[in-house]
């Protein structure tokens, strides 16, 4: 007989080396029992010294959960399901059948059971193989825990290589277990840590993948069931071989009424139940199966192993609770607002993102997409399109150029007359000047808050004149934060080139980005980098660590006055008019939601390849764009059609829910800036001498009119408004060109005196709004094309 292939061979000999660790056993670790109580117990716990960590604090953790705001789960991060409970959270008849089926002496031993282990030995002999193992729960709670535990092959290996050092090994800590904790805290710990098969580790999870019932209301059949399972999970899974999983239940029945743990009736009622599995899902699992915002699961997830350092390993292990930053309620109106304007999947994709001003944290994301990585599914998506920049965002842009200019002293009344077309005088293009048209209907002279809320392309190429440089927008967009997710040389390229484009939004521009930036106005100033968690806990409820071994980094990032308070509420209120009724040829109205006050920005890209708007109150900043993430497509009218639409129909069920708070005044020194109102005149004479007393420069300009030759018309900007000083004030002079003289009386008249004709100036203040611009191609109000792409 060849030892090495005869199968009962095989067994005598494993049986013979059993014995023979069992002897060792017995000689090594029982002696300090021999030598009395006293010796024991100063023995016992020095076995090894110290226990290993992994033996001294909880069983492995549960699975990391994300948390919106309120409290609401939205998915796991595990690779092994999990779901630690107290004692009191396991039914007593569970603990019961473990203990019948796996260590029937575990209330008597001190976690090594030598009347167990030489019965096992006797019955395996007996039987020609192993039929009954002699490990006590203890034992095998060491074994699992330090194999569950493992982080390398190496320790993998350790704790489950069939050596004598090892069994020895795993003995000896048993002992020193039943020393350092109760028998219903080893229990428990075993219950928790057990694998029962489906990717359940731990009663609970098993309880729910089998039943769908909680570990706290098993019954005597089904908790007969779960205990069968944990020597054999694949082998007797009810589900693939519910034959030999009945019979496992049974003999786990059979096992409690021997051992005087169940009534006999009862078992022999509960062996004649059929299996009645009804399992319920399992936890979700990764950011494909968020119960909402996915995308924000998705930021999260890259934010904490890119920004705070954390491993997908840890995420996945090291049962963390992250508590995030998104607002359910307005995520599912994003989402609802989104898919009533775009359906999901249209080659047009629709944005909605939202932050809140004066944290900086992240509240909504919506898409007409679903997160997921099919590539031959249109509807799905795994590239945040809410983060990452695209496409341009036209005129919402004009905000930093109308910032810039508030900040120089300019103020919300300086006014320009401008031609259409308008050819710069400081820019370039591939061909000469830069030059650009409106796209529509506008009055040649406009000042700063009309020309912003009526999106003026003309005045705003103007102004960038007027300030020497785009150096000056392009920082104050950098403070404000736009560049967030942008190449960090993007501004001071665009600085170099000196893109007179940049206020009309031609840049690859990230929606989270412009909304931040915004968020910024309405903090009165202060700008914050978007977070989405504000904590992360470990499985004992204190501040995860960081690799540097302090608490992770999950504070507000914020800088107070990156921008000066007045010229943010300043702003705030030239932005209202942008939506707010009352303001003839403003372009975001269809964003106004009564009752509220709301301020914001439309913007379209050249061609309509893209269209935007960004609205805000005191409490929510939120972007939205349309555009074709993967190829040139007109989207279809302007950024106060779609986009507003979109902005209006999420924010509005969140606004009457919630309310909203109002912003405060305008600055008035800022309003006012350096200016100081343009005078009024009654002769081309008096006109220089007033101009240049009240330190304007004037250039005489004729233009065509009706009346005589030589008239005056007027100034531009007008008496009244507010011009920077030093800046040049056109004197308007009649050329006559539609001078008809009058027909002569057929009477003589009184002789007139000699002197100007009456000339009607405007009143002082501000100038009046320019009349209603016709209607844009999708209805708006306005029209706001952002310009050529630089």
């Amino acid at each position: 007989m060849d030892l090495r292939t005869d199968p009962r061979a095989r067994t005598l000999i494993k049986l013979a080396a059993t014995v023979v660790v069992a002897g060792a056993l017995v000689a090594g670790l029982l002696f300090p029992w021999v030598g009395g109580p006293a010796v024991a117990a100063q023995q016992s716990t020095s076995l090894l010294g110290d226990l290993p960590t992994e033996l001294t604090v909880d069983a492995p953790p549960a699975n990391t959960v994300l948390l919106a705001a309120n409290g609401e789960v939205i998915t796991s991060f595990y690779e092994e399901n999990r779901a630690p409970v107290p004692s009191d959270g396991i039914a007593e008849v569970m603990k019961q059948a473990m203990v019948a089926i796996e260590d029937a002496r575990f209330y008597e031993h001190h976690g090594l059971d030598v009347q167990g282990t030489a019965r096992a030995l006797l019955t395996n002999i007996a039987a020609g193989g192993v039929q009954e193992g002699g490990s006590t729960l203890t034992q095998q709670l060491v074994k699992q825990t330090l194999l569950q535990t493992a982080d390398t092959p190496e320790e993998r290996r350790a704790a489950t290589e069939q050596t004598m050092g090892r069994k020895l090994r795993e003995a000896r800590l048993a002992l020193a277990l039943e020393d350092a904790y109760s028998k219903d805290e080893l229990l428990t710990r075993y219950l928790n840590l057990v694998y029962f098969g489906r990717n359940a580790y731990g009663v609970q999870p098993a309880a729910q993948a089998f039943f769908g019932v909680d570990a706290a209301a098993l019954t005597l059949p089904q908790a007969a069931l779960l205990a069968g399972l944990a020597q054999s999970p694949t082998q007797d899974d009810p589900f693939t071989n519910p034959e030999a999983a009945t019979a496992r239940r049974n003999e786990v029945l059979s096992r409690m009424a021997e051992q005087g743990l169940a009534d006999p009736a009862e078992v022999a009622a509960a062996q004649a139940v059929p299996l009645g599995l009804a399992p319920a899902p399992a936890p979700r699992r990764g950011c494909v199966e968020a119960t909402v915002g996915a995308f924000v699961c998705d930021f999260v997830q890259r934010y904490l192993i890119q920004q705070l350092g954390m491993t997908q390993q840890q995420l996945d292990n090291g049962g963390y609770v992250v508590q995030t930053t998104l607002d359910a309620d307005l995520q599912r109106a994003g989402d609802a607002a989104v898919l009533e304007t775009l359906s999901m999947g249209n080659s047009l994709a629709g944005m909605f993102t939202a932050v809140e001003p004066g944290t900086g944290r992240l509240l909504a994301m919506s898409v007409n997409r679903v997160f997921g990585y099919d590539q031959d599914d249109p509807a799905q998506e795994s590239y945040n399109l809410n983060a990452a920049p695209s496409k341009g965002s036209g005129s919402t842009y004009k905000v930093f150029t109308a910032a810039a200019a508030l900040d120089r002293g300019f103020s919300s009344y300086y006014t320009l007359t401008t031609s259409d077309p308008y050819v710069s005088r400081v820019y370039r293009d591939g061909t000469g000047r830069y030059d650009v048209e409106n796209a529509g209907t506008y009055r040649s002279t406009l000042d700063l808050t009309t020309a912003l809320y009526q999106s003026s392309n003309t005045y705003f190429l103007a102004l960038e004149d007027a300030l020497g440089s785009v150096e000056q927008p392009v920082r104050m967009a950098e403070r404000m934060g736009l560049f967030q997710y942008s190449d960090p040389a993007l501004p001071q390229q665009i600085i170099d080139e000196n893109r007179g484009s940049f206020t009309f939004g031609s840049e690859a521009t990230s929606p989270l980005a412009l909304a931040s930036a915004y968020s910024t106005l309405a903090a009165g100033g202060t700008q914050c980098d978007v977070v989405p968690v504000t904590a992360v806990l470990d499985q004992h409820g204190d501040p995860a660590l960081g690799p540097d071994g302090e608490p992770l980094a999950v504070g507000d990032r914020c800088t107070p006055e990156a921008i000066k308070p007045g010229v943010a509420n300043t702003l705030n209120q030239m932005l209202r008019k942008d939506v707010e009724p009352g303001y003839s040829g403003a372009t975001g109205t269809r964003a106004y939601v009564p009752g509220h006050q709301i301020a914001g920005k439309t913007g379209t890209s050249q061609d309509n390849d893209s269209i935007a708007f960004v609205g805000y109150t005191p409490e929510i900043a939120a972007s939205v764009m349309v555009l074709n993430p993967k190829e040139k497509q007109n989207v279809g009218g302007f950024g106060g059609g779609k986009a507003a639409t979109v902005w209006r129909d999420a924010m509005a069920p969140i606004l009457e829910a919630r309310g909203s708070g109002e912003f405060p005044p305008a600055d008035e020194v800022v309003e006012n800036g350096n200016t100081r109102p343009v005078p009024g005149c009654t002769s081309v004479r008096a006109c220089r001498a007033a101009l240049e007393e009240a330190g304007f420069q004037h250039t005489t300009v004729e233009i065509d009119s009706a009346r005589r030759s030589g008239t005056l018309l007027g100034t531009s900007p007008p008496r009244g408004a507010r011009a920077v000083q030093g800046q040049v004030v056109s004197i308007l002079v009649s050329n006559g060109e539609d001078y008809a003289p009058p027909a002569p009386d057929p009477e003589p008249r009184q002789q007139q005196p000699d002197g100007p004709p009456p000339f009607a100036e405007p009143p002082q203040g501000p100038p009046e709004p320019a009349p209603e611009q016709g209607p844009g191609d999708d209805g708006e109000p306005g029209q706001d094309w952002g310009g050529r792409d630089g």
